[in-house]
C-alpha cells in the first residue's frame, strides 16, 4: 500500500481541524450524516487504541462531554429543538439549569439563558492524531511519499489503471481519492469525474487563547462559535465558514468574529492573550455531505468531501472503505454518499435542458 500526498501528509483540513467528534446534526442538511457519525464515534476509542498501540505513541483523547449554550429570546426553544433532534436519532442531548451548566464549567458567563449537556461527546488533538496514524501506518508496511503530487489519473477503457506523480507513473489495482478540497485539481477534466466528485474549499479560521484565570474542561458551544480546551492550557475557539476559494489565510474580521463568540461565552476570555490562528480548508460538496464508494471507473474509489467531520468521521470512511476495496462488500450506509449521486443529478439536467 503507498500513500501519495503532494506535501507532508496531515499538515492540510486534518491539521487545521478542532478536533469536536460530535455526530449530533448541527444543521439541517446534517441529518443524512447523522447515523454514520454515531456509527464512526462509538469506533473511536478502539481506533485510539489501535493507532496508539500501531505507533507507540500517545494521542490526546479524551470523553468529557459538551455543554451546548443558548443564548437570547429564542434559547428556551433553541435547546428543545436541539434535544429533540437528537432524540430523534437515538443520541442522548440533556436540558439542564444554567446553575447546573455552571457547575461544570463555573466560567460560563451571565448571558446564558439555556444549556444541553451532551455527556457522551469526545474530542480528540488532530495534530498528536495525525503523528501517530502516519507513524502507524509506516510501522504497518505503509509507504509514505511525501511531496509526491498526483497530476493525472490514467484510464484503460472504463477502468482506472494507475496515476501519473511527480512525472512518473504508478500502475494500481485500486486507487482511492482522498485529496480533499484539492480533489477537483487532480482530476481536472478527466472522463467527467470532475462533475461527479465535486468538491470545493471552505475556508475556516481557528484561533488558540491563553488565559491565566480561565480553565475549561470540556467542550462549549453556542449557534456563533465554540470552545475546545487541550490539555496544554490553551483553549482552541472557532470557527469561521467562508467560501473564499484557495485563500488559506486569516482576515482581521474573521479572528473579531471568533473571539466575539468566545467571549460571549465566556466574558473573561477578554484579558486572554491570543496564542496562534491558522486557517484550514475543508473539502465541502454541494449537499455538504461527504463522497464515499466507488465510482463509475473500476479500481477507481472517493474517499474525500468530508467537509466538517473529516476527523470524526475517519474510522467509519475506514473501515467501510477498506471493506469495500478488499471484498466488494459495499456498505448501505455508504449508498447515501455514493459518487452516483451527482451522476444522477448531471443526468436530470442534461435531459432537462434537452
Amino acid at each position: 500500500m503507498v500513500l501519495l500526498d503532494r506535501q507532508q501528509p496531515g499538515l492540510e483540513a486534518s491539521w487545521a481541524a478542532a478536533g469536536m467528534l460530535s455526530p449530533g446534526p448541527h444543521s439541517p442538511g446534517d441529518d443524512p450524516l447523522v447515523p454514520f457519525a454515531a456509527e464512526s464515534a462509538l469506533l473511536y476509542p478502539g481506533f485510539v487504541q489501535c493507532v496508539e498501540e500501531a505507533s507507540g505513541m500517545q494521542v490526546e483523547f479524551s470523553r468529557p462531554g459538551a455543554l451546548e449554550i443558548f443564548f437570547g429570546s429564542t434559547a428556551e426553544n433553541d435547546r428543545a429543538s436541539l434535544t429533540n433532534t437528537h432524540e430523534r436519532f437515538g443520541l442522548n442531548a440533556e436540558p439542564i439549569s444554567i446553575e447546573a451548566a455552571r457547575k461544570l464549567e463555573p466560567w460560563l458567563g451571565p448571558e446564558a439563558i439555556a444549556a444541553a449537556w451532551i455527556a457522551e461527546e469526545a474530542a480528540v488533538e488532530p495534530r498528536s492524531l495525525m503523528v501517530a496514524l502516519l507513524a502507524g501506518a509506516k510501522n504497518r508496511g505503509v509507504e509514505i511519499r511525501s511531496n509526491c503530487a498526483v497530476t493525472s489519473l490514467e484510464f484503460e477503457g472504463r477502468r482506472c489503471a494507475g496515476l501519473i506523480a511527480n512525472g512518473r507513473r504508478i500502475a494500481a489495482k485500486s486507487i482511492v481519492l482522498a485529496a480533499g478540497c484539492f480533489t477537483q485539481q487532480l482530476l481536472g477534466s478527466a472522463n467527467g469525474l470532475e462533475r461527479t466528485i465535486p468538491t470545493k474549499p471552505i475556508r475556516g479560521q481557528i484561533v488558540a487563547l491563553q488565559s491565566e484565570r480561565v480553565t475549561l474542561t470540556r467542550v462549549l458551544r453556542s449557534a456563533n462559535g465554540y470552545l475546545v480546551p487541550r490539555r496544554a492550557g490553551h483553549i482552541v475557539c472557532g470557527s469561521t465558514l467562508e467560501d473564499a476559494g484557495f485563500e488559506k489565510r486569516i482576515t482581521s474580521e474573521g479572528v473579531q468574529q471568533i473571539i466575539a463568540a468566545a467571549r460571549e461565552l465566556v466574558p473573561a476570555l477578554e484579558d486572554a492573550s491570543t496564542l496562534d490562528t491558522w486557517a484550514g480548508l475543508r473539502p465541502g460538496t454541494p449537499d455538504s455531505l461527504p463522497i464515499l464508494g466507488a465510482t463509475e471507473f473500476a479500481g477507481l474509489f472517493a474517499a474525500t468531501g468530508h467537509y466538517r467531520n473529516g476527523i470524526l468521521l475517519a474510522p467509519a470512511t475506514a473501515k467501510k472503505m477498506a471493506a469495500l476495496i478488499l471484498s466488494g462488500e459495499s456498505d448501505p450506509a455508504l449508498a447515501r454518499f455514493s459518487p452516483e449521486r451527482f451522476a444522477r443529478s448531471a443526468e436530470v439536467r442534461r435531459g432537462a435542458n434537452s
